[in-house]
């Protein structure tokens, strides 16, 4: 049977609907091996669409499930009276994956700026979707061809992240790892390669003691419950071609820590994926692009790629 996947369209001033036309043409196309369901504003959609006409429907392939906006779309500008629109796109989204109508959910971009400014708490997806769900820890993963990145933390102002950097996280979050590259992913014993967190991962404790207390603790714990990891490695030295040939994931204990290597290896064709929730979700690797919106020159790889991998790991556990 073919998946059905939810596509939330995210930030409406955003790329995010021209990144769903842009599939919903490729689905014409050619089989992507789903069924997408793209949440959107259809005025919204056939106006990214422009003058070479609104990107059909596709029973089968592609169709729009409506959610009107909040208040007027202008591309390129944020309105805070879109911000519920947003987060009830992602909701339709969490509950069609949670009763099981849909097989994985795909997000474009959202703003989270524009959702703070109107008044409501937002972090990210990541968090959003962990809460909603009662997962007390996701892990952000992003991947692409050659690499796969998780963090420890994720969207936190860098001088609270040492604070976060805990036993119990480290090894929750190998522990999570592990169990979604074994469950979706199918890698039978994954490797995973720990990051510190100070420079030289502290230098023997002269730059830090976070590696000696807390990173190989929590990681020799993860091992003697089965998980293959290694490290507190120097970050500045653990992406060299010979120390990942044979990884399989590398964890950084922050976003800026190995998200740069990561984007710098495959940005607008690497995948945000939400582990440690009850469903599949998978995303972009980039942001609303608002100088872009309305334009027709974003990009729509990163989000293909995300719905490529949401569809063959649905495929997978089916």
């Amino acid at each position: 049977m073919r998946p059905r996947i939810a596509l939330t369209s995210g930030e409406p001033a955003g790329i995010g609907p021209d990144l769903c036309v842009a599939l919903a043409r490729l689905a014409l196309q050619e089989d992507l091996g789903c069924e997408v369901v793209c949440l959107v504003d259809p005025l919204l959609f056939a106006e990214r669409a422009g003058e070479s006409g609104a990107a059909a429907q596709a029973p089968g392939r592609f169709i729009i499930e409506p959610l009107p906006v909040s208040a007027p779309v202008v591309a390129g500008r944020l309105d805070p009276r879109n911000a519920h629109y947003v987060l009830a796109l992602l909701d339709s989204a969490i509950d069609g994956c949670r009763n099981g109508r849909f097989a994985a959910m795909v997000t474009a971009p959202v703003q989270k700026s524009v959702i703070n400014d109107a008044g409501i708490a937002f972090t990210g997806h990541t968090e959003y979707l962990a809460a909603a769900c009662g997962v007390a820890r996701p892990v952000m993963m992003l991947a692409c061809e050659t690499l796969r990145v998780a963090l420890v933390t994720t969207h936190l102002p860098l001088a609270a992240v040492p604070a976060a950097i805990t036993p119990a996280a480290v090894e929750e979050t190998l522990r999570i790892l592990d169990a979604d590259l074994r469950r979706h992913h199918h890698i039978a014993r994954p490797r995973i390669a720990v990051c510190g967190l100070n420079p030289h991962a502290g230098e023997g404790g002269h730059l830090g003691r976070e590696e000696i207390d807390i990173i190989a603790p929590a990681i020799a714990r993860a091992r003697a419950a089965g998980v293959d990891c290694h490290g507190p490695l120097p970050a500045d030295t653990a992406f060299l071609p010979r120390l990942i040939e044979g990884c399989d994931a590398v964890l950084a204990m922050y976003h800026d820590q190995g998200l740069p290597v990561l984007k710098y290896a495959g940005f607008g064709r690497a995948v945000n994926v939400t582990l440690g929730l009850p469903f599949l979700r998978t995303s972009v690797d980039h942001g609303t692009a608002l100088d872009l919106a309305g334009t027709g020159r974003a990009d729509a790889g990163s989000l293909e790629e995300a719905l490529r991998l949401a569809t063959r790991l649905a495929l997978q556990a089916s």
